[in-house]
């Protein structure tokens, strides 16, 4: 098991990741290659031998392989990614690059996406260096840079030009899993992701005939843009269910002794309240409007209006999305893909799921461990390139109150100490037996 040591370094490394800025705003806004020297100067002075890579300067990424005792195992790879959303200290009790640690918790962007994992990795690895242990197989960690964005100089960049460093790895674990949920009526349950919506960020730009805005027009582009917008935001997409979401609500409803009816399945997830929140929004596809731009001055009618949208798909069910798409915007709408990423699928009944489940339950005793598909998305997309399965499992025990979900990109992100302890743990009796 992990030392002492190593539950006092989780802390103080989560506390001084965060203290490091690495704010990506998108376009290539950002600076990790800090954060990235202070992971690998830790993964040094623990007998690895990381590498630094980046495709522009200061977007820098750090890959290290742990060796194995048995060269004939498949490898498994260990990721967290090293940027951050933005955050405007002004909204925040607490100055969000702080990294303070206050009554039992620390404060700050990336205290739960996910410097958190990143810190308990680091402290896991450094136990093993210290205790002498070497895992079944090899375990190749990857800090990667601009996950919060496209992944173009993150994990993108890696599995396209860097291949060669994650030979052997045919699974992957990264964040977003294993985390406390409460019920609301005394129930701990932790969700391990075993699967992935697909990323579907589309542009969709309107033509029409510009003029001055006292005139008729037939051909508004701000008015067929708004229409097809209106049709987006409102259209009730139908039920489809992959084997992770099936799996899900299958072992959710054994939680609660409740039968289960996957020909009713909006019945099946008002039976399951809060908790039916951990599926109901992986049961469907999604497309939601986020942004529109159009025109310059109020009397004049632009000649072009665009507008932005976040979609989501599940496995197997990308034509669908793009006919829907296609049959939504009508013909005077052209739309195109600024950011496009596969859905991913895992399998429930794999030998690594199992052990993430008996690590779980082995620190969380009263928990019920059962499987969820992520409604976004992570670098195990590509990482999926590479032929890598990828799984979700960040382990953090959370006091009931604490909303987890809601800090992801949200103001006051925190994470408690003992969350952090327990997440090294966990993590640490997991990947001895991976």
């Amino acid at each position: 098991m992990a030392d002492e040591r190593a539950m006092d370094e989780v802390v103080t490394f989560t506390s001084d990741l965060i203290r490091i800025d690495t704010t990506n705003r998108g376009g290539g806004d950002c600076r990790e290659r800090p954060a990235a020297e202070y992971a690998a100067a830790r993964l040094a002075e623990a007998g690895l031998e990381p590498v630094l890579l980046e495709r522009v300067p200061g977007r820098a990424n750090v890959v290290a392989r742990l060796e194995g005792t048995d060269p004939s195992a498949d490898a498994l790879l260990v990721h967290g990614h090293l940027d951050v959303v933005p955050a405007e200290a002004a909204d925040w009790s607490v100055h969000p690059f702080s990294g303070e640690v206050r009554d039992g918790v620390v404060w700050g962007r990336g205290a739960v996406d996910m410097k958190n994992m990143d810190a308990m990795i680091l402290a896991v690895v450094r136990a093993w260096a210290r205790e002498g242990v070497r895992p079944r197989r090899d375990i190749v960690i990857a800090f990667t840079a601009d996950e919060e964005a496209s992944a173009e100089d993150g994990s993108g960049f890696l599995a396209d030009r860097h291949a060669h460093l994650f030979e052997g790895c045919t699974e992957g674990v990264g964040e977003s899993g294993a985390f406390t949920f409460h019920d609301g009526g005394g129930r701990q349950i932790y969700p391990i992701a075993a699967g992935e919506r697909g990323t579907a960020w589309m542009r969709l730009t309107a033509r029409g005939r510009a003029g001055h805005g006292s005139k008729v027009n037939r051909e508004n582009a701000v008015t067929r843009l708004a229409a097809a917008v209106t049709r987006i935001g409102e259209h009730q997409w139908p039920l489809r269910l992959t084997p992770t979401v099936r799996a899900a609500l299958t072992e959710l409803a054994a939680v609660y002794g409740i039968q289960t009816d996957l020909s009713d399945v909006d019945t099946l997830l008002d039976k399951l309240g809060t908790a039916g929140k951990l599926v109901e929004a992986t049961v469907r596809n999604s497309a939601n409007p986020t942004m529109l731009d159009a025109g310059y001055k109020v009397n004049v009618i632009p000649g072009e209006a665009v507008a932005h949208v976040d979609g989501r798909y599940l496995s197997g069910a990308e034509d669908e999305f793009r006919a829907t798409m296609d049959r939504l915007t009508g013909p005077d709408i052209d739309w195109e893909f600024e950011h496009h990423e596969v859905a991913l699928q895992a399998p429930v009944d794999s030998p690594t799921f199992a052990r993430m489940r008996a690590a779980v339950e082995e620190f969380a005793p009263e928990g019920h461990v059962v499987p969820y598909c992520m409604s976004g998305g992570t670098d195990a997309k590509q990482f999926s390139r590479l032929g890598i399965t990828g799984y979700g499992f960040a382990p953090l025990k959370l006091p009931e109150g604490f909303d987890y979900q809601a800090l992801f990109h949200g103001v006051d992100e925190r994470v408690p100490v003992e969350a952090l302890r327990f997440g090294v743990r966990v993590l640490d009796r997991f990947l001895r037996t991976a």
